[in-house]
Protein backbone atom coordinates (compact mmCIF):
# COMPACT_ATOMS: atom_id res chain seq x y z
CA UNK A 1 0.00 0.00 0.00
CA UNK A 2 2.51 2.68 1.22
CA UNK A 3 4.86 1.89 -2.35
CA UNK A 4 2.46 4.14 -4.25
CA UNK A 5 3.09 6.68 -1.58
CA UNK A 6 6.73 6.91 -2.41
CA UNK A 7 6.03 7.69 -5.98
CA UNK A 8 4.05 10.98 -5.31
CA UNK A 9 5.51 14.60 -6.00
CA UNK A 10 7.47 15.90 -4.04
CA UNK A 11 8.90 12.53 -3.80
CA UNK A 12 11.84 13.44 -0.96
CA UNK A 13 8.52 14.52 1.19
CA UNK A 14 6.16 11.65 0.51
CA UNK A 15 9.23 8.94 1.31
CA UNK A 16 10.07 10.69 4.38
CA UNK A 17 6.58 10.66 5.21
CA UNK A 18 5.99 7.03 4.33
CA UNK A 19 9.52 6.77 6.42
CA UNK A 20 7.91 8.24 9.52
CA UNK A 21 4.85 6.81 9.55
CA UNK A 22 6.55 3.20 9.53
CA UNK A 23 7.28 4.21 13.38
CA UNK A 24 4.88 3.83 16.02
CA UNK A 25 4.31 7.40 17.37
CA UNK A 26 1.68 7.79 19.83
CA UNK A 27 1.55 11.17 22.20
CA UNK A 28 3.26 9.91 25.63
CA UNK A 29 5.09 6.38 22.96
CA UNK A 30 7.20 8.72 21.21
CA UNK A 31 10.47 7.10 22.25
CA UNK A 32 10.68 5.04 18.82
CA UNK A 33 9.65 8.19 16.87
CA UNK A 34 12.20 10.20 19.05
CA UNK A 35 15.20 7.96 18.23
CA UNK A 36 14.24 7.45 14.71
CA UNK A 37 14.63 11.29 14.10
CA UNK A 38 18.06 11.66 15.95
CA UNK A 39 19.33 8.96 14.04
CA UNK A 40 18.31 10.72 11.12
CA UNK A 41 20.02 13.65 12.09
CA UNK A 42 23.16 12.68 13.08
CA UNK A 43 23.00 10.39 9.42
CA UNK A 44 23.36 13.71 8.19
CA UNK A 45 26.35 15.16 10.18
CA UNK A 46 24.50 17.60 11.46
CA UNK A 47 24.22 18.92 14.93
CA UNK A 48 21.34 17.09 16.76
CA UNK A 49 20.19 16.79 20.13
CA UNK A 50 17.50 16.23 22.49
CA UNK A 51 16.22 18.58 25.28
CA UNK A 52 15.38 18.03 29.16
CA UNK A 53 11.54 16.48 28.45
CA UNK A 54 12.62 14.64 24.95
CA UNK A 55 12.32 17.42 22.01
CA UNK A 56 14.61 16.77 19.63
CA UNK A 57 16.49 19.43 18.26
CA UNK A 58 18.42 19.45 14.40
CA UNK A 59 20.53 22.30 12.94
CA UNK A 60 21.97 22.97 9.39
CA UNK A 61 24.25 25.95 8.04
CA UNK A 62 22.97 28.01 5.73
CA UNK A 63 23.10 27.50 2.18
CA UNK A 64 25.84 29.08 0.16
CA UNK A 65 24.80 32.94 -0.13
CA UNK A 66 21.76 32.85 2.33
CA UNK A 67 24.20 33.19 5.51
CA UNK A 68 23.11 36.88 5.86
CA UNK A 69 19.58 36.01 6.16
CA UNK A 70 17.50 35.32 9.47
CA UNK A 71 17.65 31.94 10.63
CA UNK A 72 14.64 30.04 10.46
CA UNK A 73 12.69 27.41 13.44
CA UNK A 74 10.74 24.64 11.73
CA UNK A 75 8.48 23.10 14.07
CA UNK A 76 5.71 20.45 14.12
CA UNK A 77 5.16 17.49 16.53
CA UNK A 78 6.27 13.91 16.44
CA UNK A 79 3.37 12.31 18.03
CA UNK A 80 -0.02 11.63 16.27
CA UNK A 81 -3.72 10.69 17.32
CA UNK A 82 -4.39 6.80 17.47
CA UNK A 83 -7.76 6.24 16.23
CA UNK A 84 -9.68 3.20 14.80
CA UNK A 85 -12.69 2.12 13.66
CA UNK A 86 -14.06 -0.25 16.10
CA UNK A 87 -13.65 -3.43 13.39
CA UNK A 88 -10.02 -2.38 12.67
CA UNK A 89 -7.87 -5.05 13.22
CA UNK A 90 -4.86 -2.78 14.41
CA UNK A 91 -1.96 -2.59 16.85
CA UNK A 92 -0.72 0.93 16.95
CA UNK A 93 2.32 -0.15 19.35
CA UNK A 94 3.23 -2.19 17.15
CA UNK A 95 2.48 -1.36 13.54
CA UNK A 96 3.16 1.29 10.86
CA UNK A 97 0.28 2.62 9.22
CA UNK A 98 -1.17 1.21 6.25
CA UNK A 99 -1.07 3.77 3.73
CA UNK A 100 -2.97 4.36 0.05
CA UNK A 101 -3.53 6.76 -2.48
CA UNK A 102 -7.48 7.54 -3.81
CA UNK A 103 -8.81 10.51 -5.92
CA UNK A 104 -5.78 12.54 -5.06
CA UNK A 105 -6.11 12.10 -1.45
CA UNK A 106 -3.56 10.03 0.71
CA UNK A 107 -5.98 7.90 2.98
CA UNK A 108 -4.86 5.28 5.73
CA UNK A 109 -6.94 1.73 5.67
CA UNK A 110 -9.73 2.32 9.39
CA UNK A 111 -7.10 4.45 11.20
CA UNK A 112 -5.75 8.11 11.98
CA UNK A 113 -3.02 8.86 8.98
CA UNK A 114 -0.87 11.08 11.10
CA UNK A 115 -0.71 13.76 8.35
CA UNK A 116 -1.63 15.74 11.61
CA UNK A 117 1.53 16.46 11.85
CA UNK A 118 3.57 14.17 9.99
CA UNK A 119 3.15 15.88 6.69
CA UNK A 120 5.35 19.05 8.69
CA UNK A 121 7.90 16.64 10.02
CA UNK A 122 8.34 14.86 6.91
CA UNK A 123 8.65 18.87 4.96
CA UNK A 124 11.82 19.34 7.83
CA UNK A 125 13.13 15.94 7.06
CA UNK A 126 12.89 16.22 3.54
CA UNK A 127 14.74 20.33 3.50
CA UNK A 128 17.26 18.84 6.11
CA UNK A 129 18.33 15.98 3.93
CA UNK A 130 18.29 18.32 1.04
CA UNK A 131 21.56 19.18 -1.17
CA UNK A 132 20.30 21.49 -3.66
CA UNK A 133 17.21 23.70 -1.83
CA UNK A 134 18.39 26.79 -0.87
CA UNK A 135 18.00 28.01 2.91
CA UNK A 136 19.29 29.81 5.47
CA UNK A 137 20.24 28.51 9.19
CA UNK A 138 17.70 26.01 9.43
CA UNK A 139 17.11 24.93 13.30
CA UNK A 140 14.15 21.90 13.59
CA UNK A 141 12.31 21.26 16.38
CA UNK A 142 10.16 18.31 16.62
CA UNK A 143 8.36 18.51 19.65
CA UNK A 144 6.41 15.46 21.91
CA UNK A 145 3.23 15.15 23.38
CA UNK A 146 1.26 17.55 21.47
CA UNK A 147 -2.14 16.27 21.18
CA UNK A 148 -2.46 15.09 25.22
CA UNK A 149 -0.96 18.02 26.30
CA UNK A 150 1.65 19.61 24.70
CA UNK A 151 3.88 18.61 27.33
CA UNK A 152 6.77 19.14 24.68
CA UNK A 153 6.26 22.58 23.80
CA UNK A 154 5.71 23.31 27.68
CA UNK A 155 9.00 21.76 28.39
CA UNK A 156 11.09 23.43 26.30
CA UNK A 157 13.50 25.78 28.51
CA UNK A 158 14.89 29.32 27.26
CA UNK A 159 17.78 29.98 25.53
CA UNK A 160 17.63 26.38 24.01
CA UNK A 161 16.52 27.60 20.56
CA UNK A 162 18.47 30.30 18.64
CA UNK A 163 16.15 30.93 15.68
CA UNK A 164 14.89 34.02 14.74
CA UNK A 165 11.52 33.19 12.78
CA UNK A 166 9.37 30.25 13.36
CA UNK A 167 7.36 28.60 11.13
CA UNK A 168 4.76 26.18 12.55
CA UNK A 169 3.97 23.64 9.99
CA UNK A 170 0.27 22.49 11.79
CA UNK A 171 -2.60 23.91 10.26
CA UNK A 172 -5.16 22.50 7.94
CA UNK A 173 -6.24 24.75 4.83
CA UNK A 174 -3.65 25.32 2.58
CA UNK A 175 -5.17 28.88 1.91
CA UNK A 176 -4.79 30.38 5.12
CA UNK A 177 -2.23 31.85 7.26
CA UNK A 178 -2.20 31.47 11.07
CA UNK A 179 -1.73 34.02 13.33
CA UNK A 180 -3.69 33.30 16.45
CA UNK A 181 -5.04 30.03 18.06
CA UNK A 182 -6.69 28.68 21.24
CA UNK A 183 -5.42 28.01 24.43
CA UNK A 184 -7.58 24.96 26.51
CA UNK A 185 -7.69 23.42 29.91
CA UNK A 186 -8.60 19.55 30.75
CA UNK A 187 -11.58 19.49 32.55
CA UNK A 188 -11.89 15.82 34.74
CA UNK A 189 -14.86 14.96 36.78
CA UNK A 190 -14.78 11.86 38.48
CA UNK A 191 -16.83 10.14 41.48
CA UNK A 192 -17.28 6.54 42.92
CA UNK A 193 -20.91 4.56 44.01
CA UNK A 194 -21.20 1.39 45.31
CA UNK A 195 -22.68 -1.24 42.61
CA UNK A 196 -25.92 -2.33 43.46
CA UNK A 197 -27.71 -6.00 42.78
CA UNK A 198 -28.74 -6.20 39.75
CA UNK A 199 -32.85 -6.65 40.69
CA UNK A 200 -34.75 -9.49 39.75
CA UNK A 201 -36.99 -10.45 36.19
CA UNK A 202 -35.01 -8.09 34.17
CA UNK A 203 -33.44 -8.53 31.10
CA UNK A 204 -30.22 -7.03 30.35
CA UNK A 205 -29.02 -5.14 26.57
CA UNK A 206 -26.39 -3.82 25.02
CA UNK A 207 -26.68 -0.10 23.48
CA UNK A 208 -24.21 0.88 20.60
CA UNK A 209 -23.76 4.36 19.17
CA UNK A 210 -21.37 4.61 16.06
CA UNK A 211 -20.89 5.54 12.70
CA UNK A 212 -20.17 9.41 13.57
CA UNK A 213 -18.03 11.20 11.64
CA UNK A 214 -15.58 12.47 14.46
CA UNK A 215 -13.07 14.76 14.23
CA UNK A 216 -10.87 17.17 16.10
CA UNK A 217 -12.55 19.18 18.80
CA UNK A 218 -11.09 22.75 17.89
CA UNK A 219 -11.08 22.75 13.84
CA UNK A 220 -14.42 20.67 13.64
CA UNK A 221 -16.47 21.66 16.40
CA UNK A 222 -18.21 24.48 14.71
CA UNK A 223 -19.46 21.81 12.39
CA UNK A 224 -22.66 20.67 14.55
CA UNK A 225 -21.27 16.82 14.36
CA UNK A 226 -22.69 14.59 16.50
CA UNK A 227 -20.96 13.58 20.07
CA UNK A 228 -21.75 9.85 20.86
CA UNK A 229 -21.70 10.81 24.45
CA UNK A 230 -24.50 12.91 24.55
CA UNK A 231 -26.17 11.09 22.00
CA UNK A 232 -25.56 7.71 24.55
CA UNK A 233 -26.74 9.70 27.49
CA UNK A 234 -29.75 11.01 25.55
CA UNK A 235 -30.85 7.30 25.42
CA UNK A 236 -30.27 5.88 28.64
CA UNK A 237 -31.92 9.48 30.39
CA UNK A 238 -35.10 8.96 28.72
CA UNK A 239 -35.18 5.06 29.15
CA UNK A 240 -34.49 5.69 32.85
CA UNK A 241 -37.32 8.73 32.99
CA UNK A 242 -39.88 6.26 31.30
CA UNK A 243 -38.84 2.45 32.10
CA UNK A 244 -36.60 2.02 35.19
CA UNK A 245 -33.50 1.63 33.18
CA UNK A 246 -30.19 0.52 35.17
CA UNK A 247 -27.03 1.19 33.89
CA UNK A 248 -24.09 -1.46 34.09
CA UNK A 249 -21.51 0.13 32.49
CA UNK A 250 -20.64 2.77 29.72
CA UNK A 251 -17.74 3.21 27.48
CA UNK A 252 -17.92 5.86 25.57
CA UNK A 253 -15.91 8.47 23.23
CA UNK A 254 -11.89 8.50 23.39
CA UNK A 255 -8.96 11.37 23.33
CA UNK A 256 -10.34 14.49 24.74
CA UNK A 257 -9.01 16.24 21.30
CA UNK A 258 -11.54 14.02 19.23
CA UNK A 259 -14.96 14.47 18.99
CA UNK A 260 -16.38 11.24 20.40
CA UNK A 261 -17.56 8.93 17.32
CA UNK A 262 -18.78 5.77 19.24
CA UNK A 263 -20.34 4.65 22.76
CA UNK A 264 -21.27 1.48 24.43
CA UNK A 265 -23.74 0.99 27.00
CA UNK A 266 -24.82 -2.38 29.39
CA UNK A 267 -28.23 -1.58 30.34
CA UNK A 268 -30.85 -3.27 32.11
CA UNK A 269 -34.58 -2.92 31.94
CA UNK A 270 -38.01 -4.67 33.94
CA UNK A 271 -39.57 -8.01 31.92
CA UNK A 272 -42.47 -6.18 32.48
CA UNK A 273 -41.26 -3.03 30.28
CA UNK A 274 -39.78 -5.10 27.43
CA UNK A 275 -42.20 -3.95 24.44
CA UNK A 276 -42.76 -0.10 25.67
CA UNK A 277 -39.27 0.48 26.29
CA UNK A 278 -38.11 -1.65 22.60
CA UNK A 279 -40.42 0.40 20.95
CA UNK A 280 -39.38 3.88 22.78
CA UNK A 281 -35.79 3.44 22.16
CA UNK A 282 -36.13 2.95 18.30
CA UNK A 283 -38.70 5.65 18.13
CA UNK A 284 -35.57 8.11 20.23
CA UNK A 285 -32.92 6.82 17.60
CA UNK A 286 -35.23 7.42 14.65
CA UNK A 287 -35.12 11.05 15.86
CA UNK A 288 -32.50 11.55 16.77
CA UNK A 289 -30.95 10.03 13.14
CA UNK A 290 -33.61 12.42 11.61
CA UNK A 291 -32.18 15.65 13.54
CA UNK A 292 -28.25 14.49 12.31
CA UNK A 293 -29.14 13.28 8.96
CA UNK A 294 -27.21 15.79 7.39
CA UNK A 295 -24.12 15.68 9.22
CA UNK A 296 -24.27 12.55 10.20
CA UNK A 297 -26.06 10.34 7.65
CA UNK A 298 -23.92 7.11 8.76
CA UNK A 299 -25.08 7.00 12.59
CA UNK A 300 -26.13 3.82 14.02
CA UNK A 301 -27.99 3.61 17.59
CA UNK A 302 -28.46 0.04 18.13
CA UNK A 303 -29.72 -2.26 20.99
CA UNK A 304 -29.29 -5.78 21.51
CA UNK A 305 -29.77 -8.50 24.39
CA UNK A 306 -26.86 -9.78 26.20
CA UNK A 307 -25.98 -11.74 29.43
CA UNK A 308 -27.42 -10.33 32.25
CA UNK A 309 -24.39 -8.36 34.09
CA UNK A 310 -23.43 -8.98 38.11
CA UNK A 311 -24.10 -5.62 39.45
CA UNK A 312 -25.56 -2.09 38.40
CA UNK A 313 -25.49 1.73 39.43
CA UNK A 314 -27.91 2.97 41.98
CA UNK A 315 -30.77 5.06 40.60
CA UNK A 316 -29.43 8.12 42.71
CA UNK A 317 -26.13 8.08 41.65
CA UNK A 318 -27.54 7.39 38.16
CA UNK A 319 -30.43 10.57 38.28
CA UNK A 320 -27.43 12.81 38.84
CA UNK A 321 -25.17 11.39 36.73
CA UNK A 322 -27.34 11.40 33.27
CA UNK A 323 -28.56 14.83 34.24
CA UNK A 324 -25.55 16.68 34.71
CA UNK A 325 -24.24 14.87 31.62
CA UNK A 326 -26.82 15.94 29.87
CA UNK A 327 -27.06 19.78 31.45
CA UNK A 328 -23.13 19.92 30.59
CA UNK A 329 -22.44 22.57 27.52
CA UNK A 330 -20.83 20.47 24.39
CA UNK A 331 -19.66 22.27 21.42
CA UNK A 332 -19.51 25.85 20.15
CA UNK A 333 -20.26 28.09 23.47
CA UNK A 334 -19.28 31.58 21.86
CA UNK A 335 -18.19 33.31 18.49
CA UNK A 336 -15.51 35.78 18.32
CA UNK A 337 -16.75 38.85 18.32
CA UNK A 338 -13.58 40.54 16.49
CA UNK A 339 -12.85 37.80 14.00
CA UNK A 340 -15.71 36.98 11.43
CA UNK A 341 -16.72 32.71 11.78
CA UNK A 342 -13.87 32.16 14.29
CA UNK A 343 -14.98 30.11 17.12
CA UNK A 344 -13.97 31.57 20.28
CA UNK A 345 -15.09 29.60 23.04
CA UNK A 346 -16.13 25.47 23.40
CA UNK A 347 -15.60 22.19 24.98
CA UNK A 348 -15.97 18.65 23.77
CA UNK A 349 -17.74 15.76 26.53
CA UNK A 350 -14.61 13.54 25.08
CA UNK A 351 -14.81 10.98 27.37
CA UNK A 352 -17.42 9.18 29.53
CA UNK A 353 -16.72 5.72 31.40
CA UNK A 354 -19.03 3.84 34.25
CA UNK A 355 -18.39 0.52 35.36
CA UNK A 356 -17.27 -0.85 39.00
CA UNK A 357 -18.29 1.90 41.35
CA UNK A 358 -16.33 3.97 39.09
CA UNK A 359 -18.05 6.93 36.84
CA UNK A 360 -15.05 9.48 34.87
CA UNK A 361 -15.99 12.69 32.69
CA UNK A 362 -13.15 14.11 30.30
CA UNK A 363 -13.74 17.02 28.77
CA UNK A 364 -11.51 19.26 26.68
CA UNK A 365 -12.61 23.18 27.10
CA UNK A 366 -11.14 25.46 24.84
CA UNK A 367 -10.88 29.68 24.61
CA UNK A 368 -9.12 32.32 22.64
CA UNK A 369 -9.35 34.77 25.75
CA UNK A 370 -8.52 33.02 28.49
CA UNK A 371 -10.75 34.23 31.09
CA UNK A 372 -13.64 32.65 28.88
CA UNK A 373 -12.11 29.45 29.20
CA UNK A 374 -11.78 29.49 32.34
CA UNK A 375 -15.18 30.62 32.90
CA UNK A 376 -16.64 27.94 30.92
CA UNK A 377 -14.75 25.39 32.92
CA UNK A 378 -16.56 26.66 35.86
CA UNK A 379 -19.66 26.19 34.43
CA UNK A 380 -18.98 22.61 33.92
CA UNK A 381 -17.25 22.09 37.31
CA UNK A 382 -20.52 23.58 39.19
CA UNK A 383 -22.73 20.92 37.08
CA UNK A 384 -20.47 18.43 37.59
CA UNK A 385 -20.14 19.49 41.34
CA UNK A 386 -23.81 19.60 42.13
CA UNK A 387 -24.07 15.77 40.61
CA UNK A 388 -21.27 14.89 43.63
CA UNK A 389 -18.32 14.78 41.20
CA UNK A 390 -15.01 15.57 42.52
CA UNK A 391 -13.65 18.38 39.49
CA UNK A 392 -10.55 19.03 38.39
CA UNK A 393 -8.31 21.60 35.93
CA UNK A 394 -5.32 20.09 34.28
CA UNK A 395 -3.05 20.73 31.02
CA UNK A 396 -3.74 24.58 30.87
CA UNK A 397 -2.00 26.35 28.30
CA UNK A 398 -2.36 29.67 26.89
CA UNK A 399 -3.47 30.32 23.34
CA UNK A 400 -1.37 32.82 20.87
CA UNK A 401 -2.32 36.62 20.38
CA UNK A 402 -2.02 37.57 17.00
CA UNK A 403 0.83 39.81 15.92
CA UNK A 404 -0.67 41.72 12.85
CA UNK A 405 2.47 43.66 12.79
CA UNK A 406 4.61 39.99 12.38
CA UNK A 407 7.55 40.77 9.66
CA UNK A 408 7.23 37.30 8.20
CA UNK A 409 3.45 37.10 7.59
CA UNK A 410 4.09 40.17 5.56
CA UNK A 411 6.84 37.39 3.49
CA UNK A 412 4.62 34.78 3.55
CA UNK A 413 1.44 36.94 1.94
CA UNK A 414 3.70 38.64 -0.68
CA UNK A 415 4.74 35.03 -1.39
CA UNK A 416 1.18 33.63 -1.51
CA UNK A 417 0.07 36.17 -3.92
CA UNK A 418 2.75 35.46 -6.49
CA UNK A 419 2.80 31.80 -6.63
CA UNK A 420 -0.77 31.67 -6.48
CA UNK A 421 -2.19 34.76 -7.93
CA UNK A 422 -5.00 35.35 -5.04
CA UNK A 423 -4.63 36.77 -1.36
CA UNK A 424 -3.97 34.10 1.40
CA UNK A 425 -6.71 34.37 3.98
CA UNK A 426 -4.91 35.35 7.42
CA UNK A 427 -7.02 34.30 10.55
CA UNK A 428 -6.72 32.48 13.61
CA UNK A 429 -7.69 28.78 14.35
CA UNK A 430 -9.46 27.19 17.41
CA UNK A 431 -7.48 24.67 17.53
CA UNK A 432 -4.31 24.24 19.92
CA UNK A 433 -1.37 25.51 18.22
CA UNK A 434 2.26 25.08 20.20
CA UNK A 435 2.83 28.96 19.14
CA UNK A 436 1.68 30.42 22.53
CA UNK A 437 3.30 27.66 24.54
CA UNK A 438 6.55 28.38 22.53
CA UNK A 439 5.90 32.33 22.55
CA UNK A 440 6.33 32.48 26.56
CA UNK A 441 10.31 31.74 26.93
CA UNK A 442 10.57 33.41 23.09
CA UNK A 443 8.89 36.23 23.39
CA UNK A 444 10.68 38.43 21.02
CA UNK A 445 10.82 35.10 17.80
CA UNK A 446 8.47 36.58 14.93
CA UNK A 447 5.70 33.14 14.21
CA UNK A 448 3.76 32.06 11.45
CA UNK A 449 1.68 28.73 11.29
CA UNK A 450 0.35 26.86 7.39
CA UNK A 451 0.29 24.03 5.85
CA UNK A 452 -1.51 21.94 3.53
CA UNK A 453 -4.84 20.83 3.66
CA UNK A 454 -6.45 17.79 5.59
CA UNK A 455 -9.23 16.96 6.21
CA UNK A 456 -10.53 14.72 9.10
CA UNK A 457 -7.65 15.05 11.19
CA UNK A 458 -7.73 12.45 14.80
CA UNK A 459 -10.73 10.18 13.22
CA UNK A 460 -10.19 7.56 10.80
CA UNK A 461 -11.53 9.16 8.30
CA UNK A 462 -8.52 11.47 8.02
CA UNK A 463 -7.06 12.48 4.81
CA UNK A 464 -4.56 14.45 2.79
CA UNK A 465 -4.79 16.23 -0.81
CA UNK A 466 -2.17 14.92 -2.78
CA UNK A 467 -2.12 18.90 -4.86
CA UNK A 468 -1.98 20.69 -1.72
CA UNK A 469 1.22 19.37 -0.77
CA UNK A 470 2.07 20.11 -4.02
CA UNK A 471 1.08 23.61 -3.82
CA UNK A 472 2.18 23.59 -0.20
CA UNK A 473 5.27 22.40 -0.78
CA UNK A 474 6.47 25.24 -3.63
CA UNK A 475 5.06 27.58 -0.70
CA UNK A 476 8.05 26.50 1.91
CA UNK A 477 10.43 26.50 -1.06
CA UNK A 478 9.57 30.78 -1.70
CA UNK A 479 9.36 31.40 2.15
CA UNK A 480 13.06 30.20 2.77
CA UNK A 481 14.27 31.80 -0.17
CA UNK A 482 12.89 35.20 0.57
CA UNK A 483 13.90 34.51 4.38
CA UNK A 484 14.26 38.46 5.20
CA UNK A 485 17.95 39.53 6.03
CA UNK A 486 19.47 40.00 9.62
Amino acid sequence: MNTEIRNLLPIALWNKFADLNAVPRASKKEEQVRQFIINFGKSLGLETFSDTVGNVIIRKLATAGMEDRKMITLQSHLDMVHQKNANTDFDFDTQGIEMFVEENWVKANGTTLGADNGIGVATIMALLESNTIPHPALEALFTIDEETGMTGAMGLEANVLKGDILLNLDTEEDDEIDIGCAGGVDVTAERSYNPKPVPRGILAYEVLVKGLRGGHSGMDIHKGLGNANKIMNRMLYHGTENHNVYISEIDGGGLRNAIPRESFAKIVVDKAHKQDFEKNFDELATTIKSELLVQEPQLSITLSTCKVPESVMGLGVQEKFLKAVYAAHNGVYAMSPSMSDLVETSNNIARISARNGSLKIGCLTRSSVNSAKIDLAHALKSVFELAGFEVSFSGDYPGWKPNPDSLILEVLKEQYEILFKEKPKVVACHAGLECGILGQNYPDMDMISFGPTIHGAHSPDETVSVASVQKYWRFVLEILKNTPKK
